[in-house]
């Protein structure tokens, strides 16, 4: 199968089609969603129009929390504009006169009394949110247009309105060429949940071992540079989002991007994309690749690695993107030392340093396919909790049991 990060990269405009209309403060609270829309025919079969309409069932298997206390939100983007999906699988605009009396929409969609909730999917890129125990608290907002918007929650950040609630999120694009879907644990870690795509496969990712939610929780905390990043049972902040609000050391990944620096001054480092092999050679501050292209790069700070943003931010542009996604991963994965040819595809060689991304390593550790969302190119060799289908009949989203 190749790597999908072998195909030209799309994820920036999906980011592009629906961060451009979300508005949420703080602005880290703009990330939007990771699943890609990629034109590969990686787990699609043939190609296919995809049905307007798709069925989804929403199943609680939580054992934590009934029917009655679970709640679903469905908001994302069509056609550039904000929208909502309405009990009746219609999508409505997001309106700033929905704000109610204390300033915020109710865009629940309850659960059925017992047993699984069947909805209909229209065109729409966007997320899908579970709450436990309460309610969200979705702002509507006029961005910078004056357009209405809608300002999204922001776990990570203790002023949020809805730092206190148990929620999550998973991630799709459904248009014309199908369904694009992930699990997502790029900004945090709450909810154990899986996605199931049926159509031209049948395809599962993100379930979590027995206990994994314990064990990754565990391990995390048992990290010291790491353990603020759990806010007791509720979530694990991903250490990026942990950086900017103080919980985690804005130089913890200097020692290792030294290293590499220091590596790759008297050596080559060749990174393989869809475009061909690029070599690459540190000429004093600036990582500089030839190949098909010329790229290069200067030196990240632990906050552009965690991001993958910054000094390695990855245009889609099929050169310096795909280029950047490879550093960003092996930087996270903490194999670019160790290994000159890039991107490193065993995953039994990722988080194998002390200095690593131990959130990234505890969450792959808690899933049944070793595949999750740990950071945001967490895709490089096909290493995400992500799948696809041209031609989808089905989606499935559970919340698995704690």
């Amino acid at each position: 199968m190749t790597p999908r990060h072998r195909t030209p990269l799309t994820r920036r405009k999906v980011v592009t089609a629906l961060a451009g209309a979300a508005v949420a403060v703080p602005a880290a609270a703009l990330v939007a969603p990771h699943a890609l829309a990629s034109k590969s025919s990686d787990g699609g079969g043939a190609k296919a129009k995809a049905a307007g309409a798709l069925p989804v069932t929403i199943v609680n298997n939580s054992g934590a929390f009934d029917n009655a206390s679970v709640f679903l939100y469905i908001v994302g983007n069509q056609d550039g504009k904000q929208v909502r999906l309405t009990p009746d699988g219609t999508l409505a605009p997001i309106s700033l006169s929905d704000n109610g009396a204390d300033g915020f929409t109710d865009y629940a969609l309850e659960l059925s009394g017992s047993g699984e909730t069947k909805l209909s999917l229209p065109y729409m890129s966007g997320r899908m949110y579970v709450a436990l125990g309460g309610k969200l608290k979705f702002k509507a907002v006029e961005d910078g247009n004056g357009n209405a918007a809608l300002a999204y929650p922001a776990g990570w950040v203790e002023s949020d309105p809805n730092y206190e609630v148990l929620h999550d999120c998973a991630e799709f694009t459904h248009n014309p060429d199908g369904m694009f879907c992930n699990t997502t644990m790029v900004d945090m870690f709450s909810v154990p949940l899986s996605i199931r795509l049926t159509g031209a496969k049948d395809q599962t990712t993100g379930t979590l071992r027995d206990g994994g939610r314990e064990r990754a929780f565990a391990a995390v905390r048992e990290i010291p540079e790491f353990e603020r990043l759990v806010v007791d049972d509720r979530r694990i902040i991903a250490p990026g989002h942990g950086l900017d609000t103080g919980l985690f050391d804005e130089n913890y990944f200097a020692p290792y991007i030294d290293e590499v620096w220091s590596t790759y001054t008297g050596k080559d480092l060749t990174v393989t994309t869809n475009a061909g092999t690029f070599t690459g050679r540190v000429r004093g501050e600036q990582f500089v690749f030839s190949g098909p292209a010329s790229v290069s790069f200067a030196k990240p700070s632990t906050r552009d690695v965690l991001f993958c943003d910054g000094k390695l931010a990855a245009p889609n542009d099929g050169t310096t993107g795909p280029v950047a996604a490879i550093l960003g991963a092996g930087f996270n994965r903490s194999t670019l030392v160790s290994a000159p040819s890039q991107p490193t595809t065993d995953p039994a060689a990722f988080y194998a340093t002390e200095l690593t991304n131990h959130y990234s390593k505890a969450i792959h550790a808690a899933t049944e396919d070793g595949k999750a969302y740990g950071f945001a190119f967490d895709d490089v060799a096909d290493f995400a909790s992500y799948v696809q289908d041209h031609a989808p009949t089905g989606f499935r989203l559970e919340l698995t049991p704690f």
